[in-house]
């Protein structure tokens, strides 16, 4: 079974892919969704971080100075795929991640963790990228830290959804900034992975459900 197959199982499995009925941010009536927030046991942690670093190993060539997550699902999420870069690939990588809010005490500033220098090469850790909004409020922290170059960003999941216009959040972020992202998974391989294939003895896509994430994605998405 590939680390793919693997994490789309996880995800089932620690109530974070979900199927029903659900509304997005943008108001879309969407019959699938995948909610980051419900990873909650150290357990969990320590295996996402596994998946994230498989994922930063197969897709990122070069030295990274730095993972950044940004606040707040990224912080979390940045953490666990650093210490698995360690414990898999030892590879002792610097993490940092933003505050909501400057801190005007202290030590101050908006950044927290490793310092970031001029000429350091960033990843970017993210949860799930739907219009890019995201990224768009963190590459101005990023650039005020310091002079860096982004290596790139990894997300959980490609929604493939449209993000302004008619491509996805992921090809505007890319034409926009030139970032490249790399999703462990994509909602295709997330059909294909568990269309009448249970999980646990229960099967999360039937036909039914199959039809109704197509119909979605014809829509919404960009295939």
């Amino acid at each position: 079974m590939s680390y793919k197959e693997e994490f789309v199982k996880f995800m089932v499995r620690s109530g974070v892919l979900l199927f029903g009925d659900f509304t997005t941010k943008s108001g879309r009536k969407t019959p699938y969704f995948v909610n980051t927030g419900n990873y909650k046991t150290g357990a969990q942690a320590a295996k996402l971080g596994e998946y994230y670093a498989r994922n930063i190993q197969e897709h990122i060539e070069g030295k990274i100075d730095a993972l950044f997550g940004p606040a707040y699902k990224g912080i979390p999420l940045a953490v666990a795929a650093g210490i698995s870069m360690y414990n898999l690939f030892d590879r002792d990588i610097n993490y940092c991640f933003n505050r909501k809010e400057a801190k005007d005490h202290g030590e101050g500033g908006s950044m927290v963790g490793y310092k970031l220098q001029d000429g350091d090469r960033v990843l970017i850790v993210e949860d799930v990228i739907t219009a890019g909004t995201a990224i768009r409020e963190t590459l101005p922290v990023l650039k005020a830290a310091a002079d860096i170059e982004i290596a790139g960003m990894v997300i959980s999941v490609d929604r493939m959804e449209k993000g302004k216009g008619e491509k996805t959040a992921i090809q505007e972020v890319y034409e926009e900034f030139g970032i490249v992202t790399y999703p462990i998974v994509t909602v295709r391989e997330i059909i294909d992975i568990l269309h009448n294939n249970p999980v646990d003895g229960k099967v999360y896509i039937d036909d039914e459900m199959k039809a109704r994430m197509e119909a979605y994605m014809e829509q919404y998405c960009v295939r």
